[in-house]
């Protein structure tokens, strides 16, 4: 027979002459065979766990050293920048985050070489991305640029004024700090699904994690949202307030080259990384309605930013307007594909989907033989209304 121990407690009054106040009581007292047996079972399937758990924590432990030591190895190089960022989307498109395209695309305009990291892990402050520069970690895009332009004495605002240095600023904060909300509002709350399927995520539970990373993203932006006040408004007011954003930056763009002028300047790394996600990432939505049909110039704009510094990442000249027409049941999209490919290491080889007219023309031309994104935007204009029509 099996035994079982008891444990209880006896409280005395404040008047008793004990001080402790409690007496703990252990008692014995035979079990019955069937729970007996039922407690053996369910120690062992403990032991068992607890085994289990510790080899895989083990193993867990093991691999995170091993790759601790390969990261060290990688990122050992002298006047290497190393760049942090999320994984490249199955998409095409750089980034699915609005600043990391934005760090990327500066890299590229500054001609500064450098390696993407894609570890997911963030900076001790919680942000993405971040760089490594010779065993000195900085994070915050804005922080990034300063402590480059320092380091290696790199500047794309050396040909502005100072008044034109303090006008780029106020775009840029325009653009991070109130459109860039409207648009994470369209990607992860009120498009989800579409954002979804970008994901890079394989294995056997891909569209597990992909649900559970879409979703979790969401509530965070929801929640960081309306700790910015902009979140506190219907659906209806964020969009009415990400058209006033669009409208003013293709006022401000008008028929220039670049936002600041002729040459390209920091703000256009932010302003390209933000409507890049409206251009590439966001079909049907009212984005893409504005800035491939009334605002053609932002569109114009981001594809002279494409073509000049991301030379590996192509789209179809097709893509680069909306119709606006209504589609047809049964009938094929009217909407235009947005799906990319690439030729570079960075980006997983994909079949070509250019059309007809992308195809008997170069890629740096439209179907009249002109440049794109050398040509003036008024020419540039008029040759996508040829297009539509």
């Amino acid at each position: 027979m099996q035994w079982g121990a008891g444990l209880g407690a006896l409280h005395f009054g404040r008047n008793r002459s004990i001080s402790c106040g409690r007496l703990v009581v252990i008692a014995g007292h035979p079990l019955p065979e069937s729970t007996a047996t039922i407690m053996a079972d369910s120690w062992w399937r403990k032991t068992l766990c607890l085994a289990g758990g510790a080899l895989l924590a083990a193993a867990a432990y093991l691999l995170h050293e091993l790759l601790v030591v390969r990261k060290e190895q990688e990122l050992d190089s002298k006047d290497a920048i190393i760049l942090h960022q999320f994984t490249r989307p199955k998409n095409g498109i750089p980034s699915l985050s609005p600043f990391c395209l934005k760090m990327e695309t500066y890299l590229r305009m500054a001609d500064l070489p450098y390696q993407n990291y894609y570890d997911g892990k963030l900076s001790p402050q919680g942000k993405m991305p971040w760089i490594e520069y010779n065993q000195e970690q900085v994070c915050g895009s804005e922080f990034i640029i300063d402590f480059l332009e320092e380091k290696l004495g790199v500047n794309l605002n050396s040909n502005l004024s100072p008044e034109e240095r303090a006008v780029s600023r106020t775009i840029t904060k325009m653009v991070e700090e109130h459109f860039y909300w409207t648009i994470a509002y369209c990607q992860w709350v009120d498009n989800v699904e579409e954002t979804k399927s970008m994901l890079a995520v394989s294995g056997p539970l891909s569209e597990l994690l992909k649900w559970i990373l879409s979703h979790v993203t969401g509530s965070l932006v929801k929640r960081e949202m309306y700790g910015h006040g902009i979140g506190r408004f219907s659906k209806d007011e964020v969009y009415a307030l990400m058209e006033k954003d669009m409208r003013t930056l293709a006022a401000l763009l008008g028929d220039k080259k670049y936002i600041m002028g002729p040459k390209v300047s920091t703000v256009d790394a932010a302003v390209f990384g933000h409507l890049a996600q409206a251009m590439w990432t966001l079909p049907g939505t009212r984005l893409e309605q504005l800035i491939k049909g009334e605002l053609i110039n932002l569109a114009m704009y981001c594809e002279r930013i494409r073509r000049k510094f991301w030379p590996e990442w192509f789209v179809d000249v097709d893509d680069l307007y909306y119709d606006g027409l209504s589609e047809e049941p049964n009938s094929p999209s009217q909407l235009p594909d947005l799906g990319l490919y690439s030729r570079s290491d960075s980006f997983p080889e994909e079949p070509s989907t250019l059309s007809h007219s992308a195809t008997t023309h170069s890629l740096d031309s439209d179907p009249t033989g002109r440049s794109i994104f050398d040509s003036d935007m008024e020419a540039e204009y008029s040759e996508m209304e040829q297009l539509k029509g």
